[in-house]
Formats: C-alpha cells, sequence, structure tokens
C-alpha cells in the first residue's frame, strides 16, 4: 500500500513481517521504510492471518521465567484486539480495525490506536494504515473499490474523511472541515457525493471573542448540534502535496455554506441505495442525556431535508440500517422508554414511517447487532445469557438458527453480510476479538486473525457457567473462573467483579482486561466471579427491569446469594472475598464496603456511586436515571435516595477500600467518590485511599493509567485476601517490580 502526505509517496510492504532475531523491512511510526533489528526484549511474533507483528515488555527488562505460561499484567498491557469488521458491497474484501496499545514506558501516553487492514481474496490482511495514525469509522464505498475511513493524520488539527484505494495506492484526504471535525458521513450510490455529521465550526467573531478572554461556558445552553452537510467527492492526483477532494462549506445541493435543515442534533446518516434520501438518526441536543433517551429516526428528501417519514418510536435506539430495496427500514431499540436496553429487532415501512413492527417479540435475549442479507431476511446476532446466537429473520417473523449459542466456540459480538458469507467478531475463553469468517448456509466458522499468537503460550485456568437461585428463589447465573492450578477440596479467596449498567451483562468469553481480573486473578490463585444479577441483560425485557426502582436492593442481595452458593460449594473461603467494579459496579464495590462490610475483606470501586442524592444532580444522564433507573425523581422520595446511598452505612465499615476514579468523569462526578473517601477516613476503621486519574473520565483510555490501575486492583486484592494485612500497601506503584521487571534484563538491553 502507499500513502501520500507532504508530497512524499510511502510504500507500504506487504509480504514481509517482524521475527525475532532477524532483520525484517517495515514501515516506523513515521513511514520510515529502512530495515530495523529488533530490540532484544521481543517475545516472539504474533500473526494476524499472514502478516506478522510483534509483542513487546516494556523497555525496563523482561518478563519473569517463573511467569512464561501465566497470564500476567504484563501481557494485558500489550493485548490487541479487533473491531469493526466488514465486507465490501461485491463480497470477497473485508476490513477490520485491530485496536494496538501503547507502550507508556516508551511511547507518549495515551489511547490505544486503531489501526486499519484490508483483507483480500486471498485472506491474508494487509496494513492500510498503522503506525502512529488511528482511525475510525471504516467503510467500504458503494462499489467496493475503495476504503474510507476518519482520522487525523501528519498534524491535522481536526478529524476529516480519507480514502484508500483497495488495490494499493495512495491515501488521500476525501473531505475535510477547515475549522471542526467530522464525526460521520455516508457515501452517495455513485461514489461522487458523501453526506457529512460535523459541528458547525465558530464563526469568525466567536473566535476573536474566545481570543480575548470571553470564553466563559453558559452551562447547557451553548449546545452546537452535529448537522448534515452534503460534498463533492473528486479524484486527486496521487503525487499533490496535499491532495484536497472536498473543502466544506459544498456548492451542492442546499447552498454554499449551509447544512441540510434538519433539527436537533445528528448521530447517524445513510444515503439510500436510489441515492435520494436520507435515514437521519437525531436528538433534540448533542446532550448525552439526550442520546441515551431521545434518539429518533427520520427519513428526509436529501435536497432539501424536508421529512419523508418519521418512526413513532421513543425508546433508546441501536443501529439502523436500509433494507437493500429501501422499502424498510430496520433497527434495533428498547421495546418502550422504560427499557433500560436497545435490544428489541425492529421494522418500518421506509415509505410511511409510523409505528414499527418487533420481529421477534417473545425472545428472551437482546438482539445486538444485524445486517441485510437480501430485500425481506436479515441476519442478527443476539446476547443469550451468558452465550450468543446468530440467527435468520425474516419480515414475516420467521426465524431460524444459524449458530446457536456453544460455549466452547465463543460468543459472537458484531456481524456484516453479503449474500450467504458473513464476516463476525467473536471472542472466546482463550482470546479476545478477532475476525471470522461465517458460511451462513453451513455455519461454518474460519478465523481470519489472530493478533496475540503469543496467548498459545499461556496456560488457561477453568472457567464455566454457573448458577443459582435467589433468596426469593429467582435463578440467576454468572461465569466462574478457577484458580489456575485449582486443587479440589481447597477453598481459596475470591474476586467479585460487578458489571456496570446495571444494563449490561457478563459472557463466557474473554473476561481480562485492565479493569477485570479474569485470568490475571485466576493466575495468583484466585476464584473470580462475574455474576449477572437481576438488572442485567441477555434475558429480555423482563429480567432487565427487574432492579427498577429498587437501587441496591434484591438485585445487590443477588451478588451476596451468589456467593453464599461459591461458598456452599466448598470452593470459596467466606472470610477472604473482595468485591470490585466501575460504574453501577462501583456503586456495588461501595455498597459491599458499607452495608455489607461484614461480608467482604476488600473492596475496590471504579467510577463508582457513593450518594444517589447529590448523584443524580450532578450526572449528565438525569433523565436515563429518572426512566430507567429509579422511576421516581428526587423530591418524589428523599428517603429511598437515602436508604440506597453507600454512605448512609459508612459506620459498618470494616472493610479496605481502594476509590479510583477518573477527575473528568461526567457520567459519575469524581465527588461520590470524594465524598465516600472522606467519610471512611474520618471513622478510621479500615484502611482507605482514593486516587484520581488526570485527563480520563468515566473509565480509563490511557496506557499508562490503565496499567496503575490494574496494577492497583490487584495490589489491594492480594494485600487484603492473601496477607490479611491490616495496613494498606504503600502508596506508590514499583511498575517494575510489579510487572516482573529485572535488572539483568535491562542490563541485557
Amino acid at each position: 500500500m502507499e500513502s501520500c502526505r507532504n508530497g512524499k509517496i510511502r510504500r507500504w510492504p506487504l509480504d514481509t513481517c517482524f521475527v525475532a532475531g532477524r532483520e525484517a523491512s517495515s514501515p516506523k511510526a513515521g513511514g520510515d521504510t529502512s530495515p530495523r533489528r529488533l530490540p532484544l526484549l521481543v517475545l516472539g511474533s504474533v500473526l494476524l492471518g499472514g502478516l506478522c507483528l510483534v509483542k513487546a515488555l516494556p523497555a525496563h527488562g523482561q518478563q519473569a521465567t517463573d511467569q512464561a505460561d501465566i497470564l500476567t499484567p504484563a501481557d494485558i498491557a500489550v493485548l490487541r484486539s479487533c473491531a469493526n469488521p466488514a465486507i465490501s458491497p461485491r463480497g470477497g474484501h473485508l476490513l477490520f480495525t485491530q485496536l494496538v496499545p501503547r507502550d507508556p514506558f516508551q511511547e507518549k501516553d495515551g489511547p490505544a490506536r486503531s489501526h486499519l487492514y484490508l483483507v483480500t481474496e486471498g485472506g491474508v490482511p494487509q496494513p492500510v494504515v498503522i503506525g502512529e495514525d488511528s482511525v475510525s469509522a471504516p467503510s467500504f464505498s458503494p462499489d467496493g473499490q475503495y476504503l474510507y475511513f476518519l482520522a487525523r493524520r501528519d498534524g491535522d488539527e481536526h478529524t476529516s474523511l480519507y480514502r484508500a484505494p483497495v488495490s494499493g495506492g495512495a491515501i488521500t484526504l476525501a473531505a475535510e472541515f477547515e475549522n471542526a471535525s467530522i464525526s460521520g458521513y455516508s457515501i452517495h450510490p455513485d461514489g461522487h457525493r458523501v453526506a457529512l455529521l460535523a459541528v458547525a465550526p465558530p464563526t469568525a467573531a466567536e473566535k476573536e471573542l474566545r481570543q480575548k478572554g470571553f470564553d466563559q461556558e453558559i452551562f447547557e445552553e451553548q449546545w452546537r448540534p452535529v448537522q448534515i452537510w452534503i460534498a463533492k467527492l473528486q479524484d486527486v492526483p496521487e503525487l499533490s502535496s496535499r491532495p484536497i477532494a472536498a473543502r466544506l462549506p459544498a456548492a451542492e445541493p442546499v447552498g454554499a455554506g449551509e447544512p441540510l435543515p434538519v433539527t436537533g442534533s445528528v448521530s447517524d446518516v445513510q444515503w439510500n441505495h436510489a441515492g435520494d434520501r436520507l435515514l437521519v438518526v437525531h436528538a433534540p441536543t448533542p446532550s448525552v442525556d439526550d442520546s441515551y433517551m431521545r434518539k429518533r429516526i427520520l427519513v428526509v428528501d436529501a435536497t432539501n431535508g424536508k421529512v419523508e417519514a418519521e418512526v413513532d418510536h421513543a425508546a433508546k435506539l441501536g443501529k439502523v440500517a436500509w433494507s437493500p430495496d429501501d422499502a424498510h427500514v430496520a433497527f434495533i431499540a428498547g421495546r418502550d422508554l422504560h427499557d433500560p436496553r436497545e435490544g428489541r429487532l425492529m421494522v418500518v415501512d421506509a415509505q410511511r414511517g409510523g409505528r414499527p413492527r418487533e420481529l421477534m417479540p417473545d425472545y428472551q435475549a437482546h438482539v445486538i447487532d444485524f445486517a441485510w442479507q437480501d430485500d425481506s431476511t436479515m441476519v442478527w446476532v443476539a446476547a443469550e445469557g451468558t452465550l450468543s446466537r446468530v440467527g435468520k429473520v425474516s419480515l414475516q417473523g420467521i426465524s431460524h438458527d444459524v449458530l446457536p449459542p456453544n460455549p466452547d466456540q465463543g460468543v459472537v459480538q458484531a456481524i456484516d453480510v453479503q449474500g450467504d458469507q458473513a464476516v463476525v467478531l467473536m471472542n472466546s475463553r482463550r482470546h479476545p476479538n478477532e475476525v471470522f469468517r461465517l458460511d451462513l448456509a453451513s455455519g461454518a466458522l474460519s478465523r481470519l486473525t489472530d493478533s496475540n499468537r503469543w496467548l498459545l503460550d499461556r496456560r488457561f485456568a477453568r472457567q464455566e457457567t454457573i448458577r443459582w437461585s435467589a433468596t426469593d428463589g429467582l435463578e440467576l447465573e454468572g461465569v466462574l473462573v478457577y484458580p489456575l492450578d485449582y486443587q479440589e477440596g481447597e477453598r481459596y479467596p475470591l474476586i467479585m467483579l460487578v458489571h456496570g449498567g446495571p444494563e449490561s451483562h457478563e459472557s463466557d468469553g474473554w473476561l481480562t482486561s485492565y479493569s477485570r481480573p479474569g485470568q490475571v486473578g485466576a493466575a495468583r490463585g484466585f476464584f473470580v466471579f462475574y455474576p449477572n444479577y437481576r438488572g442485567s441483560t441477555g434475558r429480555g425485557v423482563e429480567f432487565s427491569m427487574m432492579g427498577q426502582a429498587d437501587a441496591a436492593g434484591k438485585e445487590f442481595s443477588d451478588l451476596i446469594d451468589g456467593i453464599d452458593h461459591l461458598v456452599d460449594r466448598g470452593l470459596v473461603d467466606g472470610e477472604r472475598v473482595g468485591i470490585t467494579g466501575g460504574s453501577y459496579g462501583g456503586y456495588a464495590s461501595a455498597w459491599g464496603a458499607t452495608f455489607y462490610s461484614d461480608r467482604f475483606a476488600a473492596s475496590v470501586m471504579f467510577v463508582g456511586i457513593s450518594d444517589n442524592i447529590s448523584k443524580v444532580g450532578t450526572t449528565d444522564i438525569p433523565e436515563e436515571m429518572f426512566l430507567v433507573h429509579h422511576r421516581k425523581r428526587l423530591w418524589d422520595d428523599w428517603d429511598y435516595f437515602v436508604r440506597s446511598s453507600p454512605i448512609r452505612y459508612v459506620q459498618r465499615n470494616r472493610t479496605p477500600t481502594l476509590i479510583l476514579h477518573g477527575k473528568e468523569d461526567p457520567r459519575v462526578h469524581p465527588s461520590q467518590s470524594l465524598e465516600l473517601h472522606r467519610h471512611l477516613k474520618t471513622l478510621g476503621q479500615a484502611p482507605v485511599r482514593l486516587v484520581f486519574y488526570e485527563r480520563e473520565g468515566h473509565g480509563n483510555r490511557r496506557a499508562a493509567s490503565r496499567l496503575d490501575y490494574h496494577l492497583r486492583m490487584l495490589r489491594w486484592m492480594e494485600r487484603f485476601l492473601k496477607e490479611g494485612a491490616d495496613t494498606a500497601p504503600p502508596p506508590d506503584v514499583d511498575y517494575r517490580a510489579e510487572l516482573g521487571l529485572t535488572d539483568e534484563a535491562t542490563a541485557q538491553e
């Protein structure tokens, strides 16, 4: 492949790979193609189809030899995964992205990079965008001849639209705003026009005022909605120093500088196959709350923005898509405004709009993705319990299986379809998300990527779905990971990871990440338990609504019942149980450290809730909290909000509690953690520590803060569940020691 920037053509070799101990030709981050010798830190190569990649530890040394066959924090820090699988419109070619973590010891800190790959008919993934660049929203052109994606490349101030020929050649700029980022796009069927989503750039007068210091914020009144702009896509010369296919504002079809007059803020736009109408998803404002609770679907005239059809359905909204004949629009949504999660597959007439039909109303699961196979058939993916199912459904609602649930096969997360062929994203107990081909006629799977081949050298602990009964008789399920070298009859310490939402769930697939102990915890001698308490998804609408208006009630009692089940089976030492989780799982962790303090010997709370009174007054999702969580306002029942707040029970605390939070979290304000820490520290009845992460929000994105969190969480659990200590570990982390890096390896390097 080639890239064209600043007057240089850079050809990326597709037939070479990194091999330990040999020289190999490959582009450096800046595009240099000179040979490089691999550092001594390299553990081996990682095969991605026919492309080899390198897995290396931080430059401070090598992994200790006594940990060579177990999963460690150093492994999690470099773990790669795939996303965004798609098939070209004419079949034969696939694209996907691969998330590549940064090395915080050798690179500028930041989130994982998203690299773009193309799979040709020969089945060999080829790099399109790698190195320091990162892409989003990749897609094929309607004729399958080009790849399009959003990115900031080579010093771009804003996100722009780029294009790469499938046959190889220069990556060129396809469209950009001069002073704003593009957030979405749809290529016209003729390949010459594009519908772009962007916020209108600030005017010259607005910029001048800000430069003079008039930069005050008028809270929630200065919304800049995302609008639709139509631009031409032009051919660009390969050797241009900065080829520009379209600079907005464009001249057609609605006049220079004018977006389509669609009200509200747009989050998705799609041309129909005839190229005369647009499918539009919009909300009244760009607020997160409106994006959760008030998205609506429109069909508009592409020349003037006139609304031709409107879908009459108020609920959470997921994926939307035209049928191939433009006669219908299918989408995933909640059943009604109080449904906690989009998960019902619906269809509506594209000409008339109106009320949609639910295609599988009795299916007790949550549809998470779909794709049209032909004018009257969709292929869907659903989360069903701790597993997944792939099936087909007709417009008449007749459904049948393609891939039934199978714990030994993996968990499907996404799908794209062309004819009888599909590409799916799937993880398993032994690997994170990878790309597979799926034959829809036979159900045969073939794996295309292996992003972490070194996982073959790791030992994995036993993992299984378990079930137990709640106190009120409700059957519940979750996933249990055994200690790596489990001995029958011996009791072990337990780490319980409580998922967030609560409108989410745990699947019996890959369960290890920076915030999830999984196989790393198992390798250190812990049981790791992932319960799907009432209110979780994967079991239909009614089950997901069972925790509403009962925060910290039966939903958290389910957690205790699950622990009791494991203790009664003789697996877990009930005196050595820890609890952790993020967001709603952080709320559960705070509840475990206060209300249920007698049941937990350690708690690690991440971006969690401690005070429901202040939570509903500081969050960016107040309407979602009302409509699908509490079902009442603060002034409707003050006592309810007090009773369901962990700070109400701080005097019960005897549990060592580690609290971690991003300083820029808009969902759960950092003051939630500050409140709990202040009260527990004042009482002084158990060790407590508060860690704030700079430049992080509702969950950590940067490599350094992810690694720090992972190490602190594990260290806290080992300190109090295995060592039985009564004091907190030192506040600073010795990263080299925790990662098992040795002075000898550093000297060798």
